[in-house]
């Protein structure tokens, strides 16, 4: 039976600093490994171990920031049906009725003295820019250039007229 083979502090280390590093030198030196960090940082990426954990902690981390984008994207799009229904409300709302609805969007509720209810909701243009940064930091690009939109557009609209074209062809 195969049994991985456990990293020795060192080797742990490097790994640390590689995955905050992405620089197998840089995470050599701050590991410990002095002598020639360049190519001490190589060897220890061909080795299998640290090439699993390596990629064992960049699956964890494709995960969280799936997670997080998911977070963003309600942010910036989410409703906030709810909260106005919550605002408008005459009577306040039994426990059972606010758990019904979807607050997620809101920062902050207030009731002030004179009456009413004040809510603040998270900003949804910061929301759709640190999504938008962290989509560019992932390499994720799920929105096309508009000018390459615009080359697909007018290589469709000048196909040869005899010729439906295939509007999928290229996208």
């Amino acid at each position: 039976m195969f049994m991985a083979k456990t990293l020795t502090k060192k080797e742990q280390d490097f790994c640390d600093y590689y995955f905050a590093t992405r620089n197998p030198r840089e995470a050599a030196i701050y590991a410990g490994y002095s002598l020639n960090p360049a190519r001490a940082g190589a060897k220890l990426l061909l080795k299998s171990a640290i090439s699993d954990e390596i990629q064992k902690r960049d699956s964890k981390n494709a995960a969280r920031i799936e997670e997080i984008c998911a977070g963003l994207r309600r942010l910036a799009f989410g409703s906030v049906a709810d909260a106005v229904k919550l605002a408008y409300s005459e009577e306040p709302l039994s426990g059972g009725q606010i758990e019904e609805l979807d607050l997620f969007n809101i920062s902050e509720i207030k009731r002030p003295k004179g009456g009413g209810t004040e809510i603040k909701f998270f900003d949804r243009l910061k929301a759709l820019e640190k999504l938008q940064t962290l989509c560019e930091a992932s390499g994720e690009s799920r929105a096309l250039p508009f000018y390459e939109a615009m080359e697909k557009g007018a290589r469709l609209l000048y196909a040869d007229k005899n010729k439906k074209p295939d509007v999928t062809e290229d996208i």
